[in-house]
């Protein structure tokens, strides 16, 4: 064990909310420390948050080391768009992976974060690196990272009540039939391929609302440039909600109807802005990040520039959607 803690109960109260005042974190971290046994009552080992403390009763905490991966050699670069002390936020770049797995052989965006330093210990002994919400390997754009355990509670919360919000950019094909679409579909694990998600009946999965807006159709009238507004988190929603309407995105090898259809370096699908409120100031920020040169010269071969120039200002989008933000 790295420290061990002791304190002593003044009167009756929860013993999770006795910690979570003691040692200054959330009571569903001190949930994580009692499951890990780390947590005693009088000598007695604790199994549960809600037991009711007695005055005088001596409580012992007895931290875990935190549990750290090498880092892998980073070959990438990382475009910052905004930094203090509580958040970092990022263009993320096509094809990085988030988090590392298994089956992931190259360095990921934790590798980048550590090297950057960012390291987020709970009280748990997990180590943990910021990472809020994220985004697929294929996909790049706007991330919110957060710089300490305080702020990466305050955007979790976020991610829940919905203040915190997103917008992506993506080519389709064929055309969506309306100016808006609104798909609100349950979404699952596919039962017929482990690598998909698949819409399900609203009785299984998770609940998922995303809100499509066309901006701009192609020279030959074949493909769409839309914006996308997410009110869930939902892995691979964007591209689960399109597929349920039979739409793909350019560059999409796992949903695509017909993926040697259309040539694409990678898919067409880039989170172009973000908002949130900031740990501290609580005040709403915005960050928009630019697409990078390979989707840039894709929908300016398809486009009309002058018009995907008018459509893709950050102002006509907000304005396309009828939500606030």
């Amino acid at each position: 064990m790295s420290n061990v803690e002791n304190y002593t109960c003044d009167e009756a109260e929860r013993l999770d909310v006795f910690l979570a005042e003691k040692i200054g974190q959330t009571r569903s971290q001190i949930a994580q420390l009692i499951k890990q046994d780390c947590v005693f009552i009088d000598e007695k080992r604790v199994t549960r948050p809600g037991v009711k403390l007695k005055p005088e009763q001596k409580i012992r905490v007895e931290f875990p080391h935190a549990k750290s991966e090498p880092a892998l050699k980073v070959d990438f670069d990382v475009e910052i768009l905004y930094e203090d002390e509580d958040v970092l936020v990022i263009n993320k770049p096509s094809g990085v992976t988030v988090h590392p797995a298994p089956s992931v052989k190259e360095a990921t965006l934790v590798d980048w974060l550590k090297h950057k330093g960012i390291r987020l210990s709970t009280i748990s002994g997990e180590e943990r690196h910021g990472i809020v919400h994220r985004l697929d390997k294929g996909t790049s754009g706007t991330m919110v990272i957060a710089k300490n355990n305080e702020a990466h509670e305050f955007l979790s919360l976020q991610l829940q009540d919905k203040s915190m919000g997103r917008y992506y950019i993506a080519v389709i094909n064929p055309p969506l039939k309306d100016d808006t679409t609104v798909i609100e579909k349950n979404i699952g694990r596919s039962t017929h391929n482990r690598l998909k998600m698949a819409c399900v009946e609203d009785n299984k999965g998770k609940s998922a609302k995303t809100v499509f807006k066309v901006l701009a159709l192609s020279s030959d009238e074949k493909n769409q440039l839309i914006a996308c507004k997410l009110f869930t988190g939902r892995t691979h929603q964007i591209r689960v909600h399109l597929e349920s309407i039979n739409r793909h995105i350019l560059g999409d090898h796992i949903y695509a109807i017909s993926p040697k259809a259309e040539k694409s370096e990678r898919i067409l699908l880039h989170a172009y802005m973000i908002y949130f409120i900031h740990p501290t100031t609580k005040e709403k920020l915005f960050f928009t990040a630019e697409l990078d040169d390979v989707m840039k010269e894709s929908i300016a071969n398809k486009f009309n520039t002058e018009q995907i120039n008018e459509v893709m200002d950050t102002d006509y989008i907000l304005r396309s959607f009828t939500t606030d933000i």
